[in-house]
């Protein structure tokens, strides 16, 4: 059997622009910012004063009630944007087919705040009051796990960990899942609920994250004064199938995910690789798995974190693989709105990615201001561009040498 083709069906979402695709999508588009004072840290004792948090979360609408408590909100956001992007493929899990179906999400980092909250009871209560679904509520697989119960799919269940290339890793690794015939349709991408004293501490003392107290600027990808990331929370989830199970279906086809390159930098637990050597290779190997020549590409998601060292290599890895063509390219960070979501940032920029194929209108980067003589391409600053796009690169590049690219395409039969 030859290599199937795999299209996307189903999307869902929650980001701190917006609890589902739609509202999310209104919010890039507009260029309207997540960003705000953290809520949930006292900022009074960290550098870092802003966050991307969600708002007005209502996880009872997906959860039933005791299981909400047995959960981190990053298995919550993951069941609700699961359940969403189901719900929008209009994929019917029955016995029919729920063999068939797999579940593969990623979390850089799991349930940081259960983690927290247990080792405090412990500390302070001892060991016979630490709950026993700690483990169980802090694993960064049971996002994967929980999903795959509550929808009923026994087809491959799995979970990639790969920093903040987490959802991009899982969504490429769920698609060759289907594309080798191991599962028909899959759920995949990643989710993340970081923002807790412990994370904001160890990446405040990393000096990772931006010490602007402007929520409104503090993101600012690829500007010149840029001065770190800022942490933000949520899940991106979408379900591929067959080609052949869409149409015949009749379901809604998004767009066709054709590429997938991964590799490692071999060089530093935080830092990329000099000039983006590892994240070029990522796209290069991307492009060939598509079968895509880098001419064809209109658009990149980038990772763009916001910090000096990532959107400079990114951008010189970005001329490197594109030549000329880089200069033709439209590049832009949606981390300027939405935060830096770690291991769900992959999952939802593949939504966007895809989103962007289907509405033809680029999202921007916005707070771009002072031009970087280093970063120097067309960053889409400030107002999204009309403009159709028929194949779109995604980048998610992690901590510990992670490079990871995905290829979306526009179906045209």
């Amino acid at each position: 059997m030859g290599e199937r083709r795999v299209v996307v069906t189903g999307l869902g979402a929650v980001t701190p622009v917006g609890n589902d695709v739609k509202a999310m999508w209104e919010s890039l588009v507009n260029g309207r910012s997540g960003i705000d004072i953290a809520t949930q840290v006292n900022v009074d004792q960290f550098p870092a004063k802003v966050a991307a948090e969600v708002k007005d979360f209502e996880p009872e609408k997906y959860i039933d009630r005791k299981d909400i408590r047995r959960m981190d909100l990053f298995t919550q956001y993951a069941v609700a944007a699961a359940k969403m992007a189901v719900e929008d493929a209009n994929l019917v899990i029955d016995d029919s087919n729920a063999t068939r179906v797999g579940v593969w999400i990623g979390s850089g980092i799991g349930g940081m705040k259960t983690w927290e909250e247990q080792h405090i009871r412990l500390l302070e209560k001892g060991p016979r009051r630490v709950s026993p679904f700690f483990v169980p509520m802090m694993i960064p697989d049971m996002a994967a796990g929980q999903v795959s119960i509550i929808l009923g799919a026994k087809g491959i269940n799995s979970c990639t960990v790969t920093a903040c290339a987490s959802g991009a890793s899982s969504i490429g690794d769920a698609f060759k899942a289907v594309q080798r015939g191991d599962v028909d349709y899959i759920i995949a991408g990643g989710t993340e609920a970081p923002i807790s004293d412990m994370s904001f501490a160890g990446f405040c003392s990393a000096k990772a994250l931006s010490t602007n107290p402007d929520p409104k600027t503090a993101s600012r990808p690829f500007d010149k004064n840029r001065d770190g990331f800022v942490m933000g929370e949520g899940a991106g989830i979408i379900v591929m199938e067959t080609l052949e199970s869409a149409l015949e279906r009749g379901a809604k086809i998004y767009g066709e995910v054709v590429g997938y390159g991964a590799t490692g930098d071999a060089y530093h637990v935080t830092a990329p690789a000099v000039d983006g050597e590892g994240a070029a290779r990522a796209m290069e190997m991307a492009l060939k798995d598509a079968g895509v020549s880098p001419d064809e590409v209109g658009y990149i998601n980038a990772h763009g974190t916001s910090t000096d060292m990532n959107d400079k290599y990114e951008t010189t890895a970005i001329k490197t693989v594109f030549g000329d063509h880089a200069y033709k390219l439209a590049v832009s960070s949606t981390k300027s709105m939405i935060g830096h979501l770690l291991g769900a940032a992959g999952g939802v920029e593949s939504v966007i990615s895809l989103k962007t194929i289907e509405e033809g209108i680029i999202p921007p980067t916005i707070n771009y201001e002072t031009p970087d003589e280093e970063c120097d391409l067309d960053y889409v600053p400030n107002e999204a561009r009309k403009q159709d796009v028929d194949v779109v690169v995604s980048n998610s590049l992690g901590f510990g040498g992670h490079n990871v690219s995905l290829v979306f395409k526009k179906y045209n039969g």
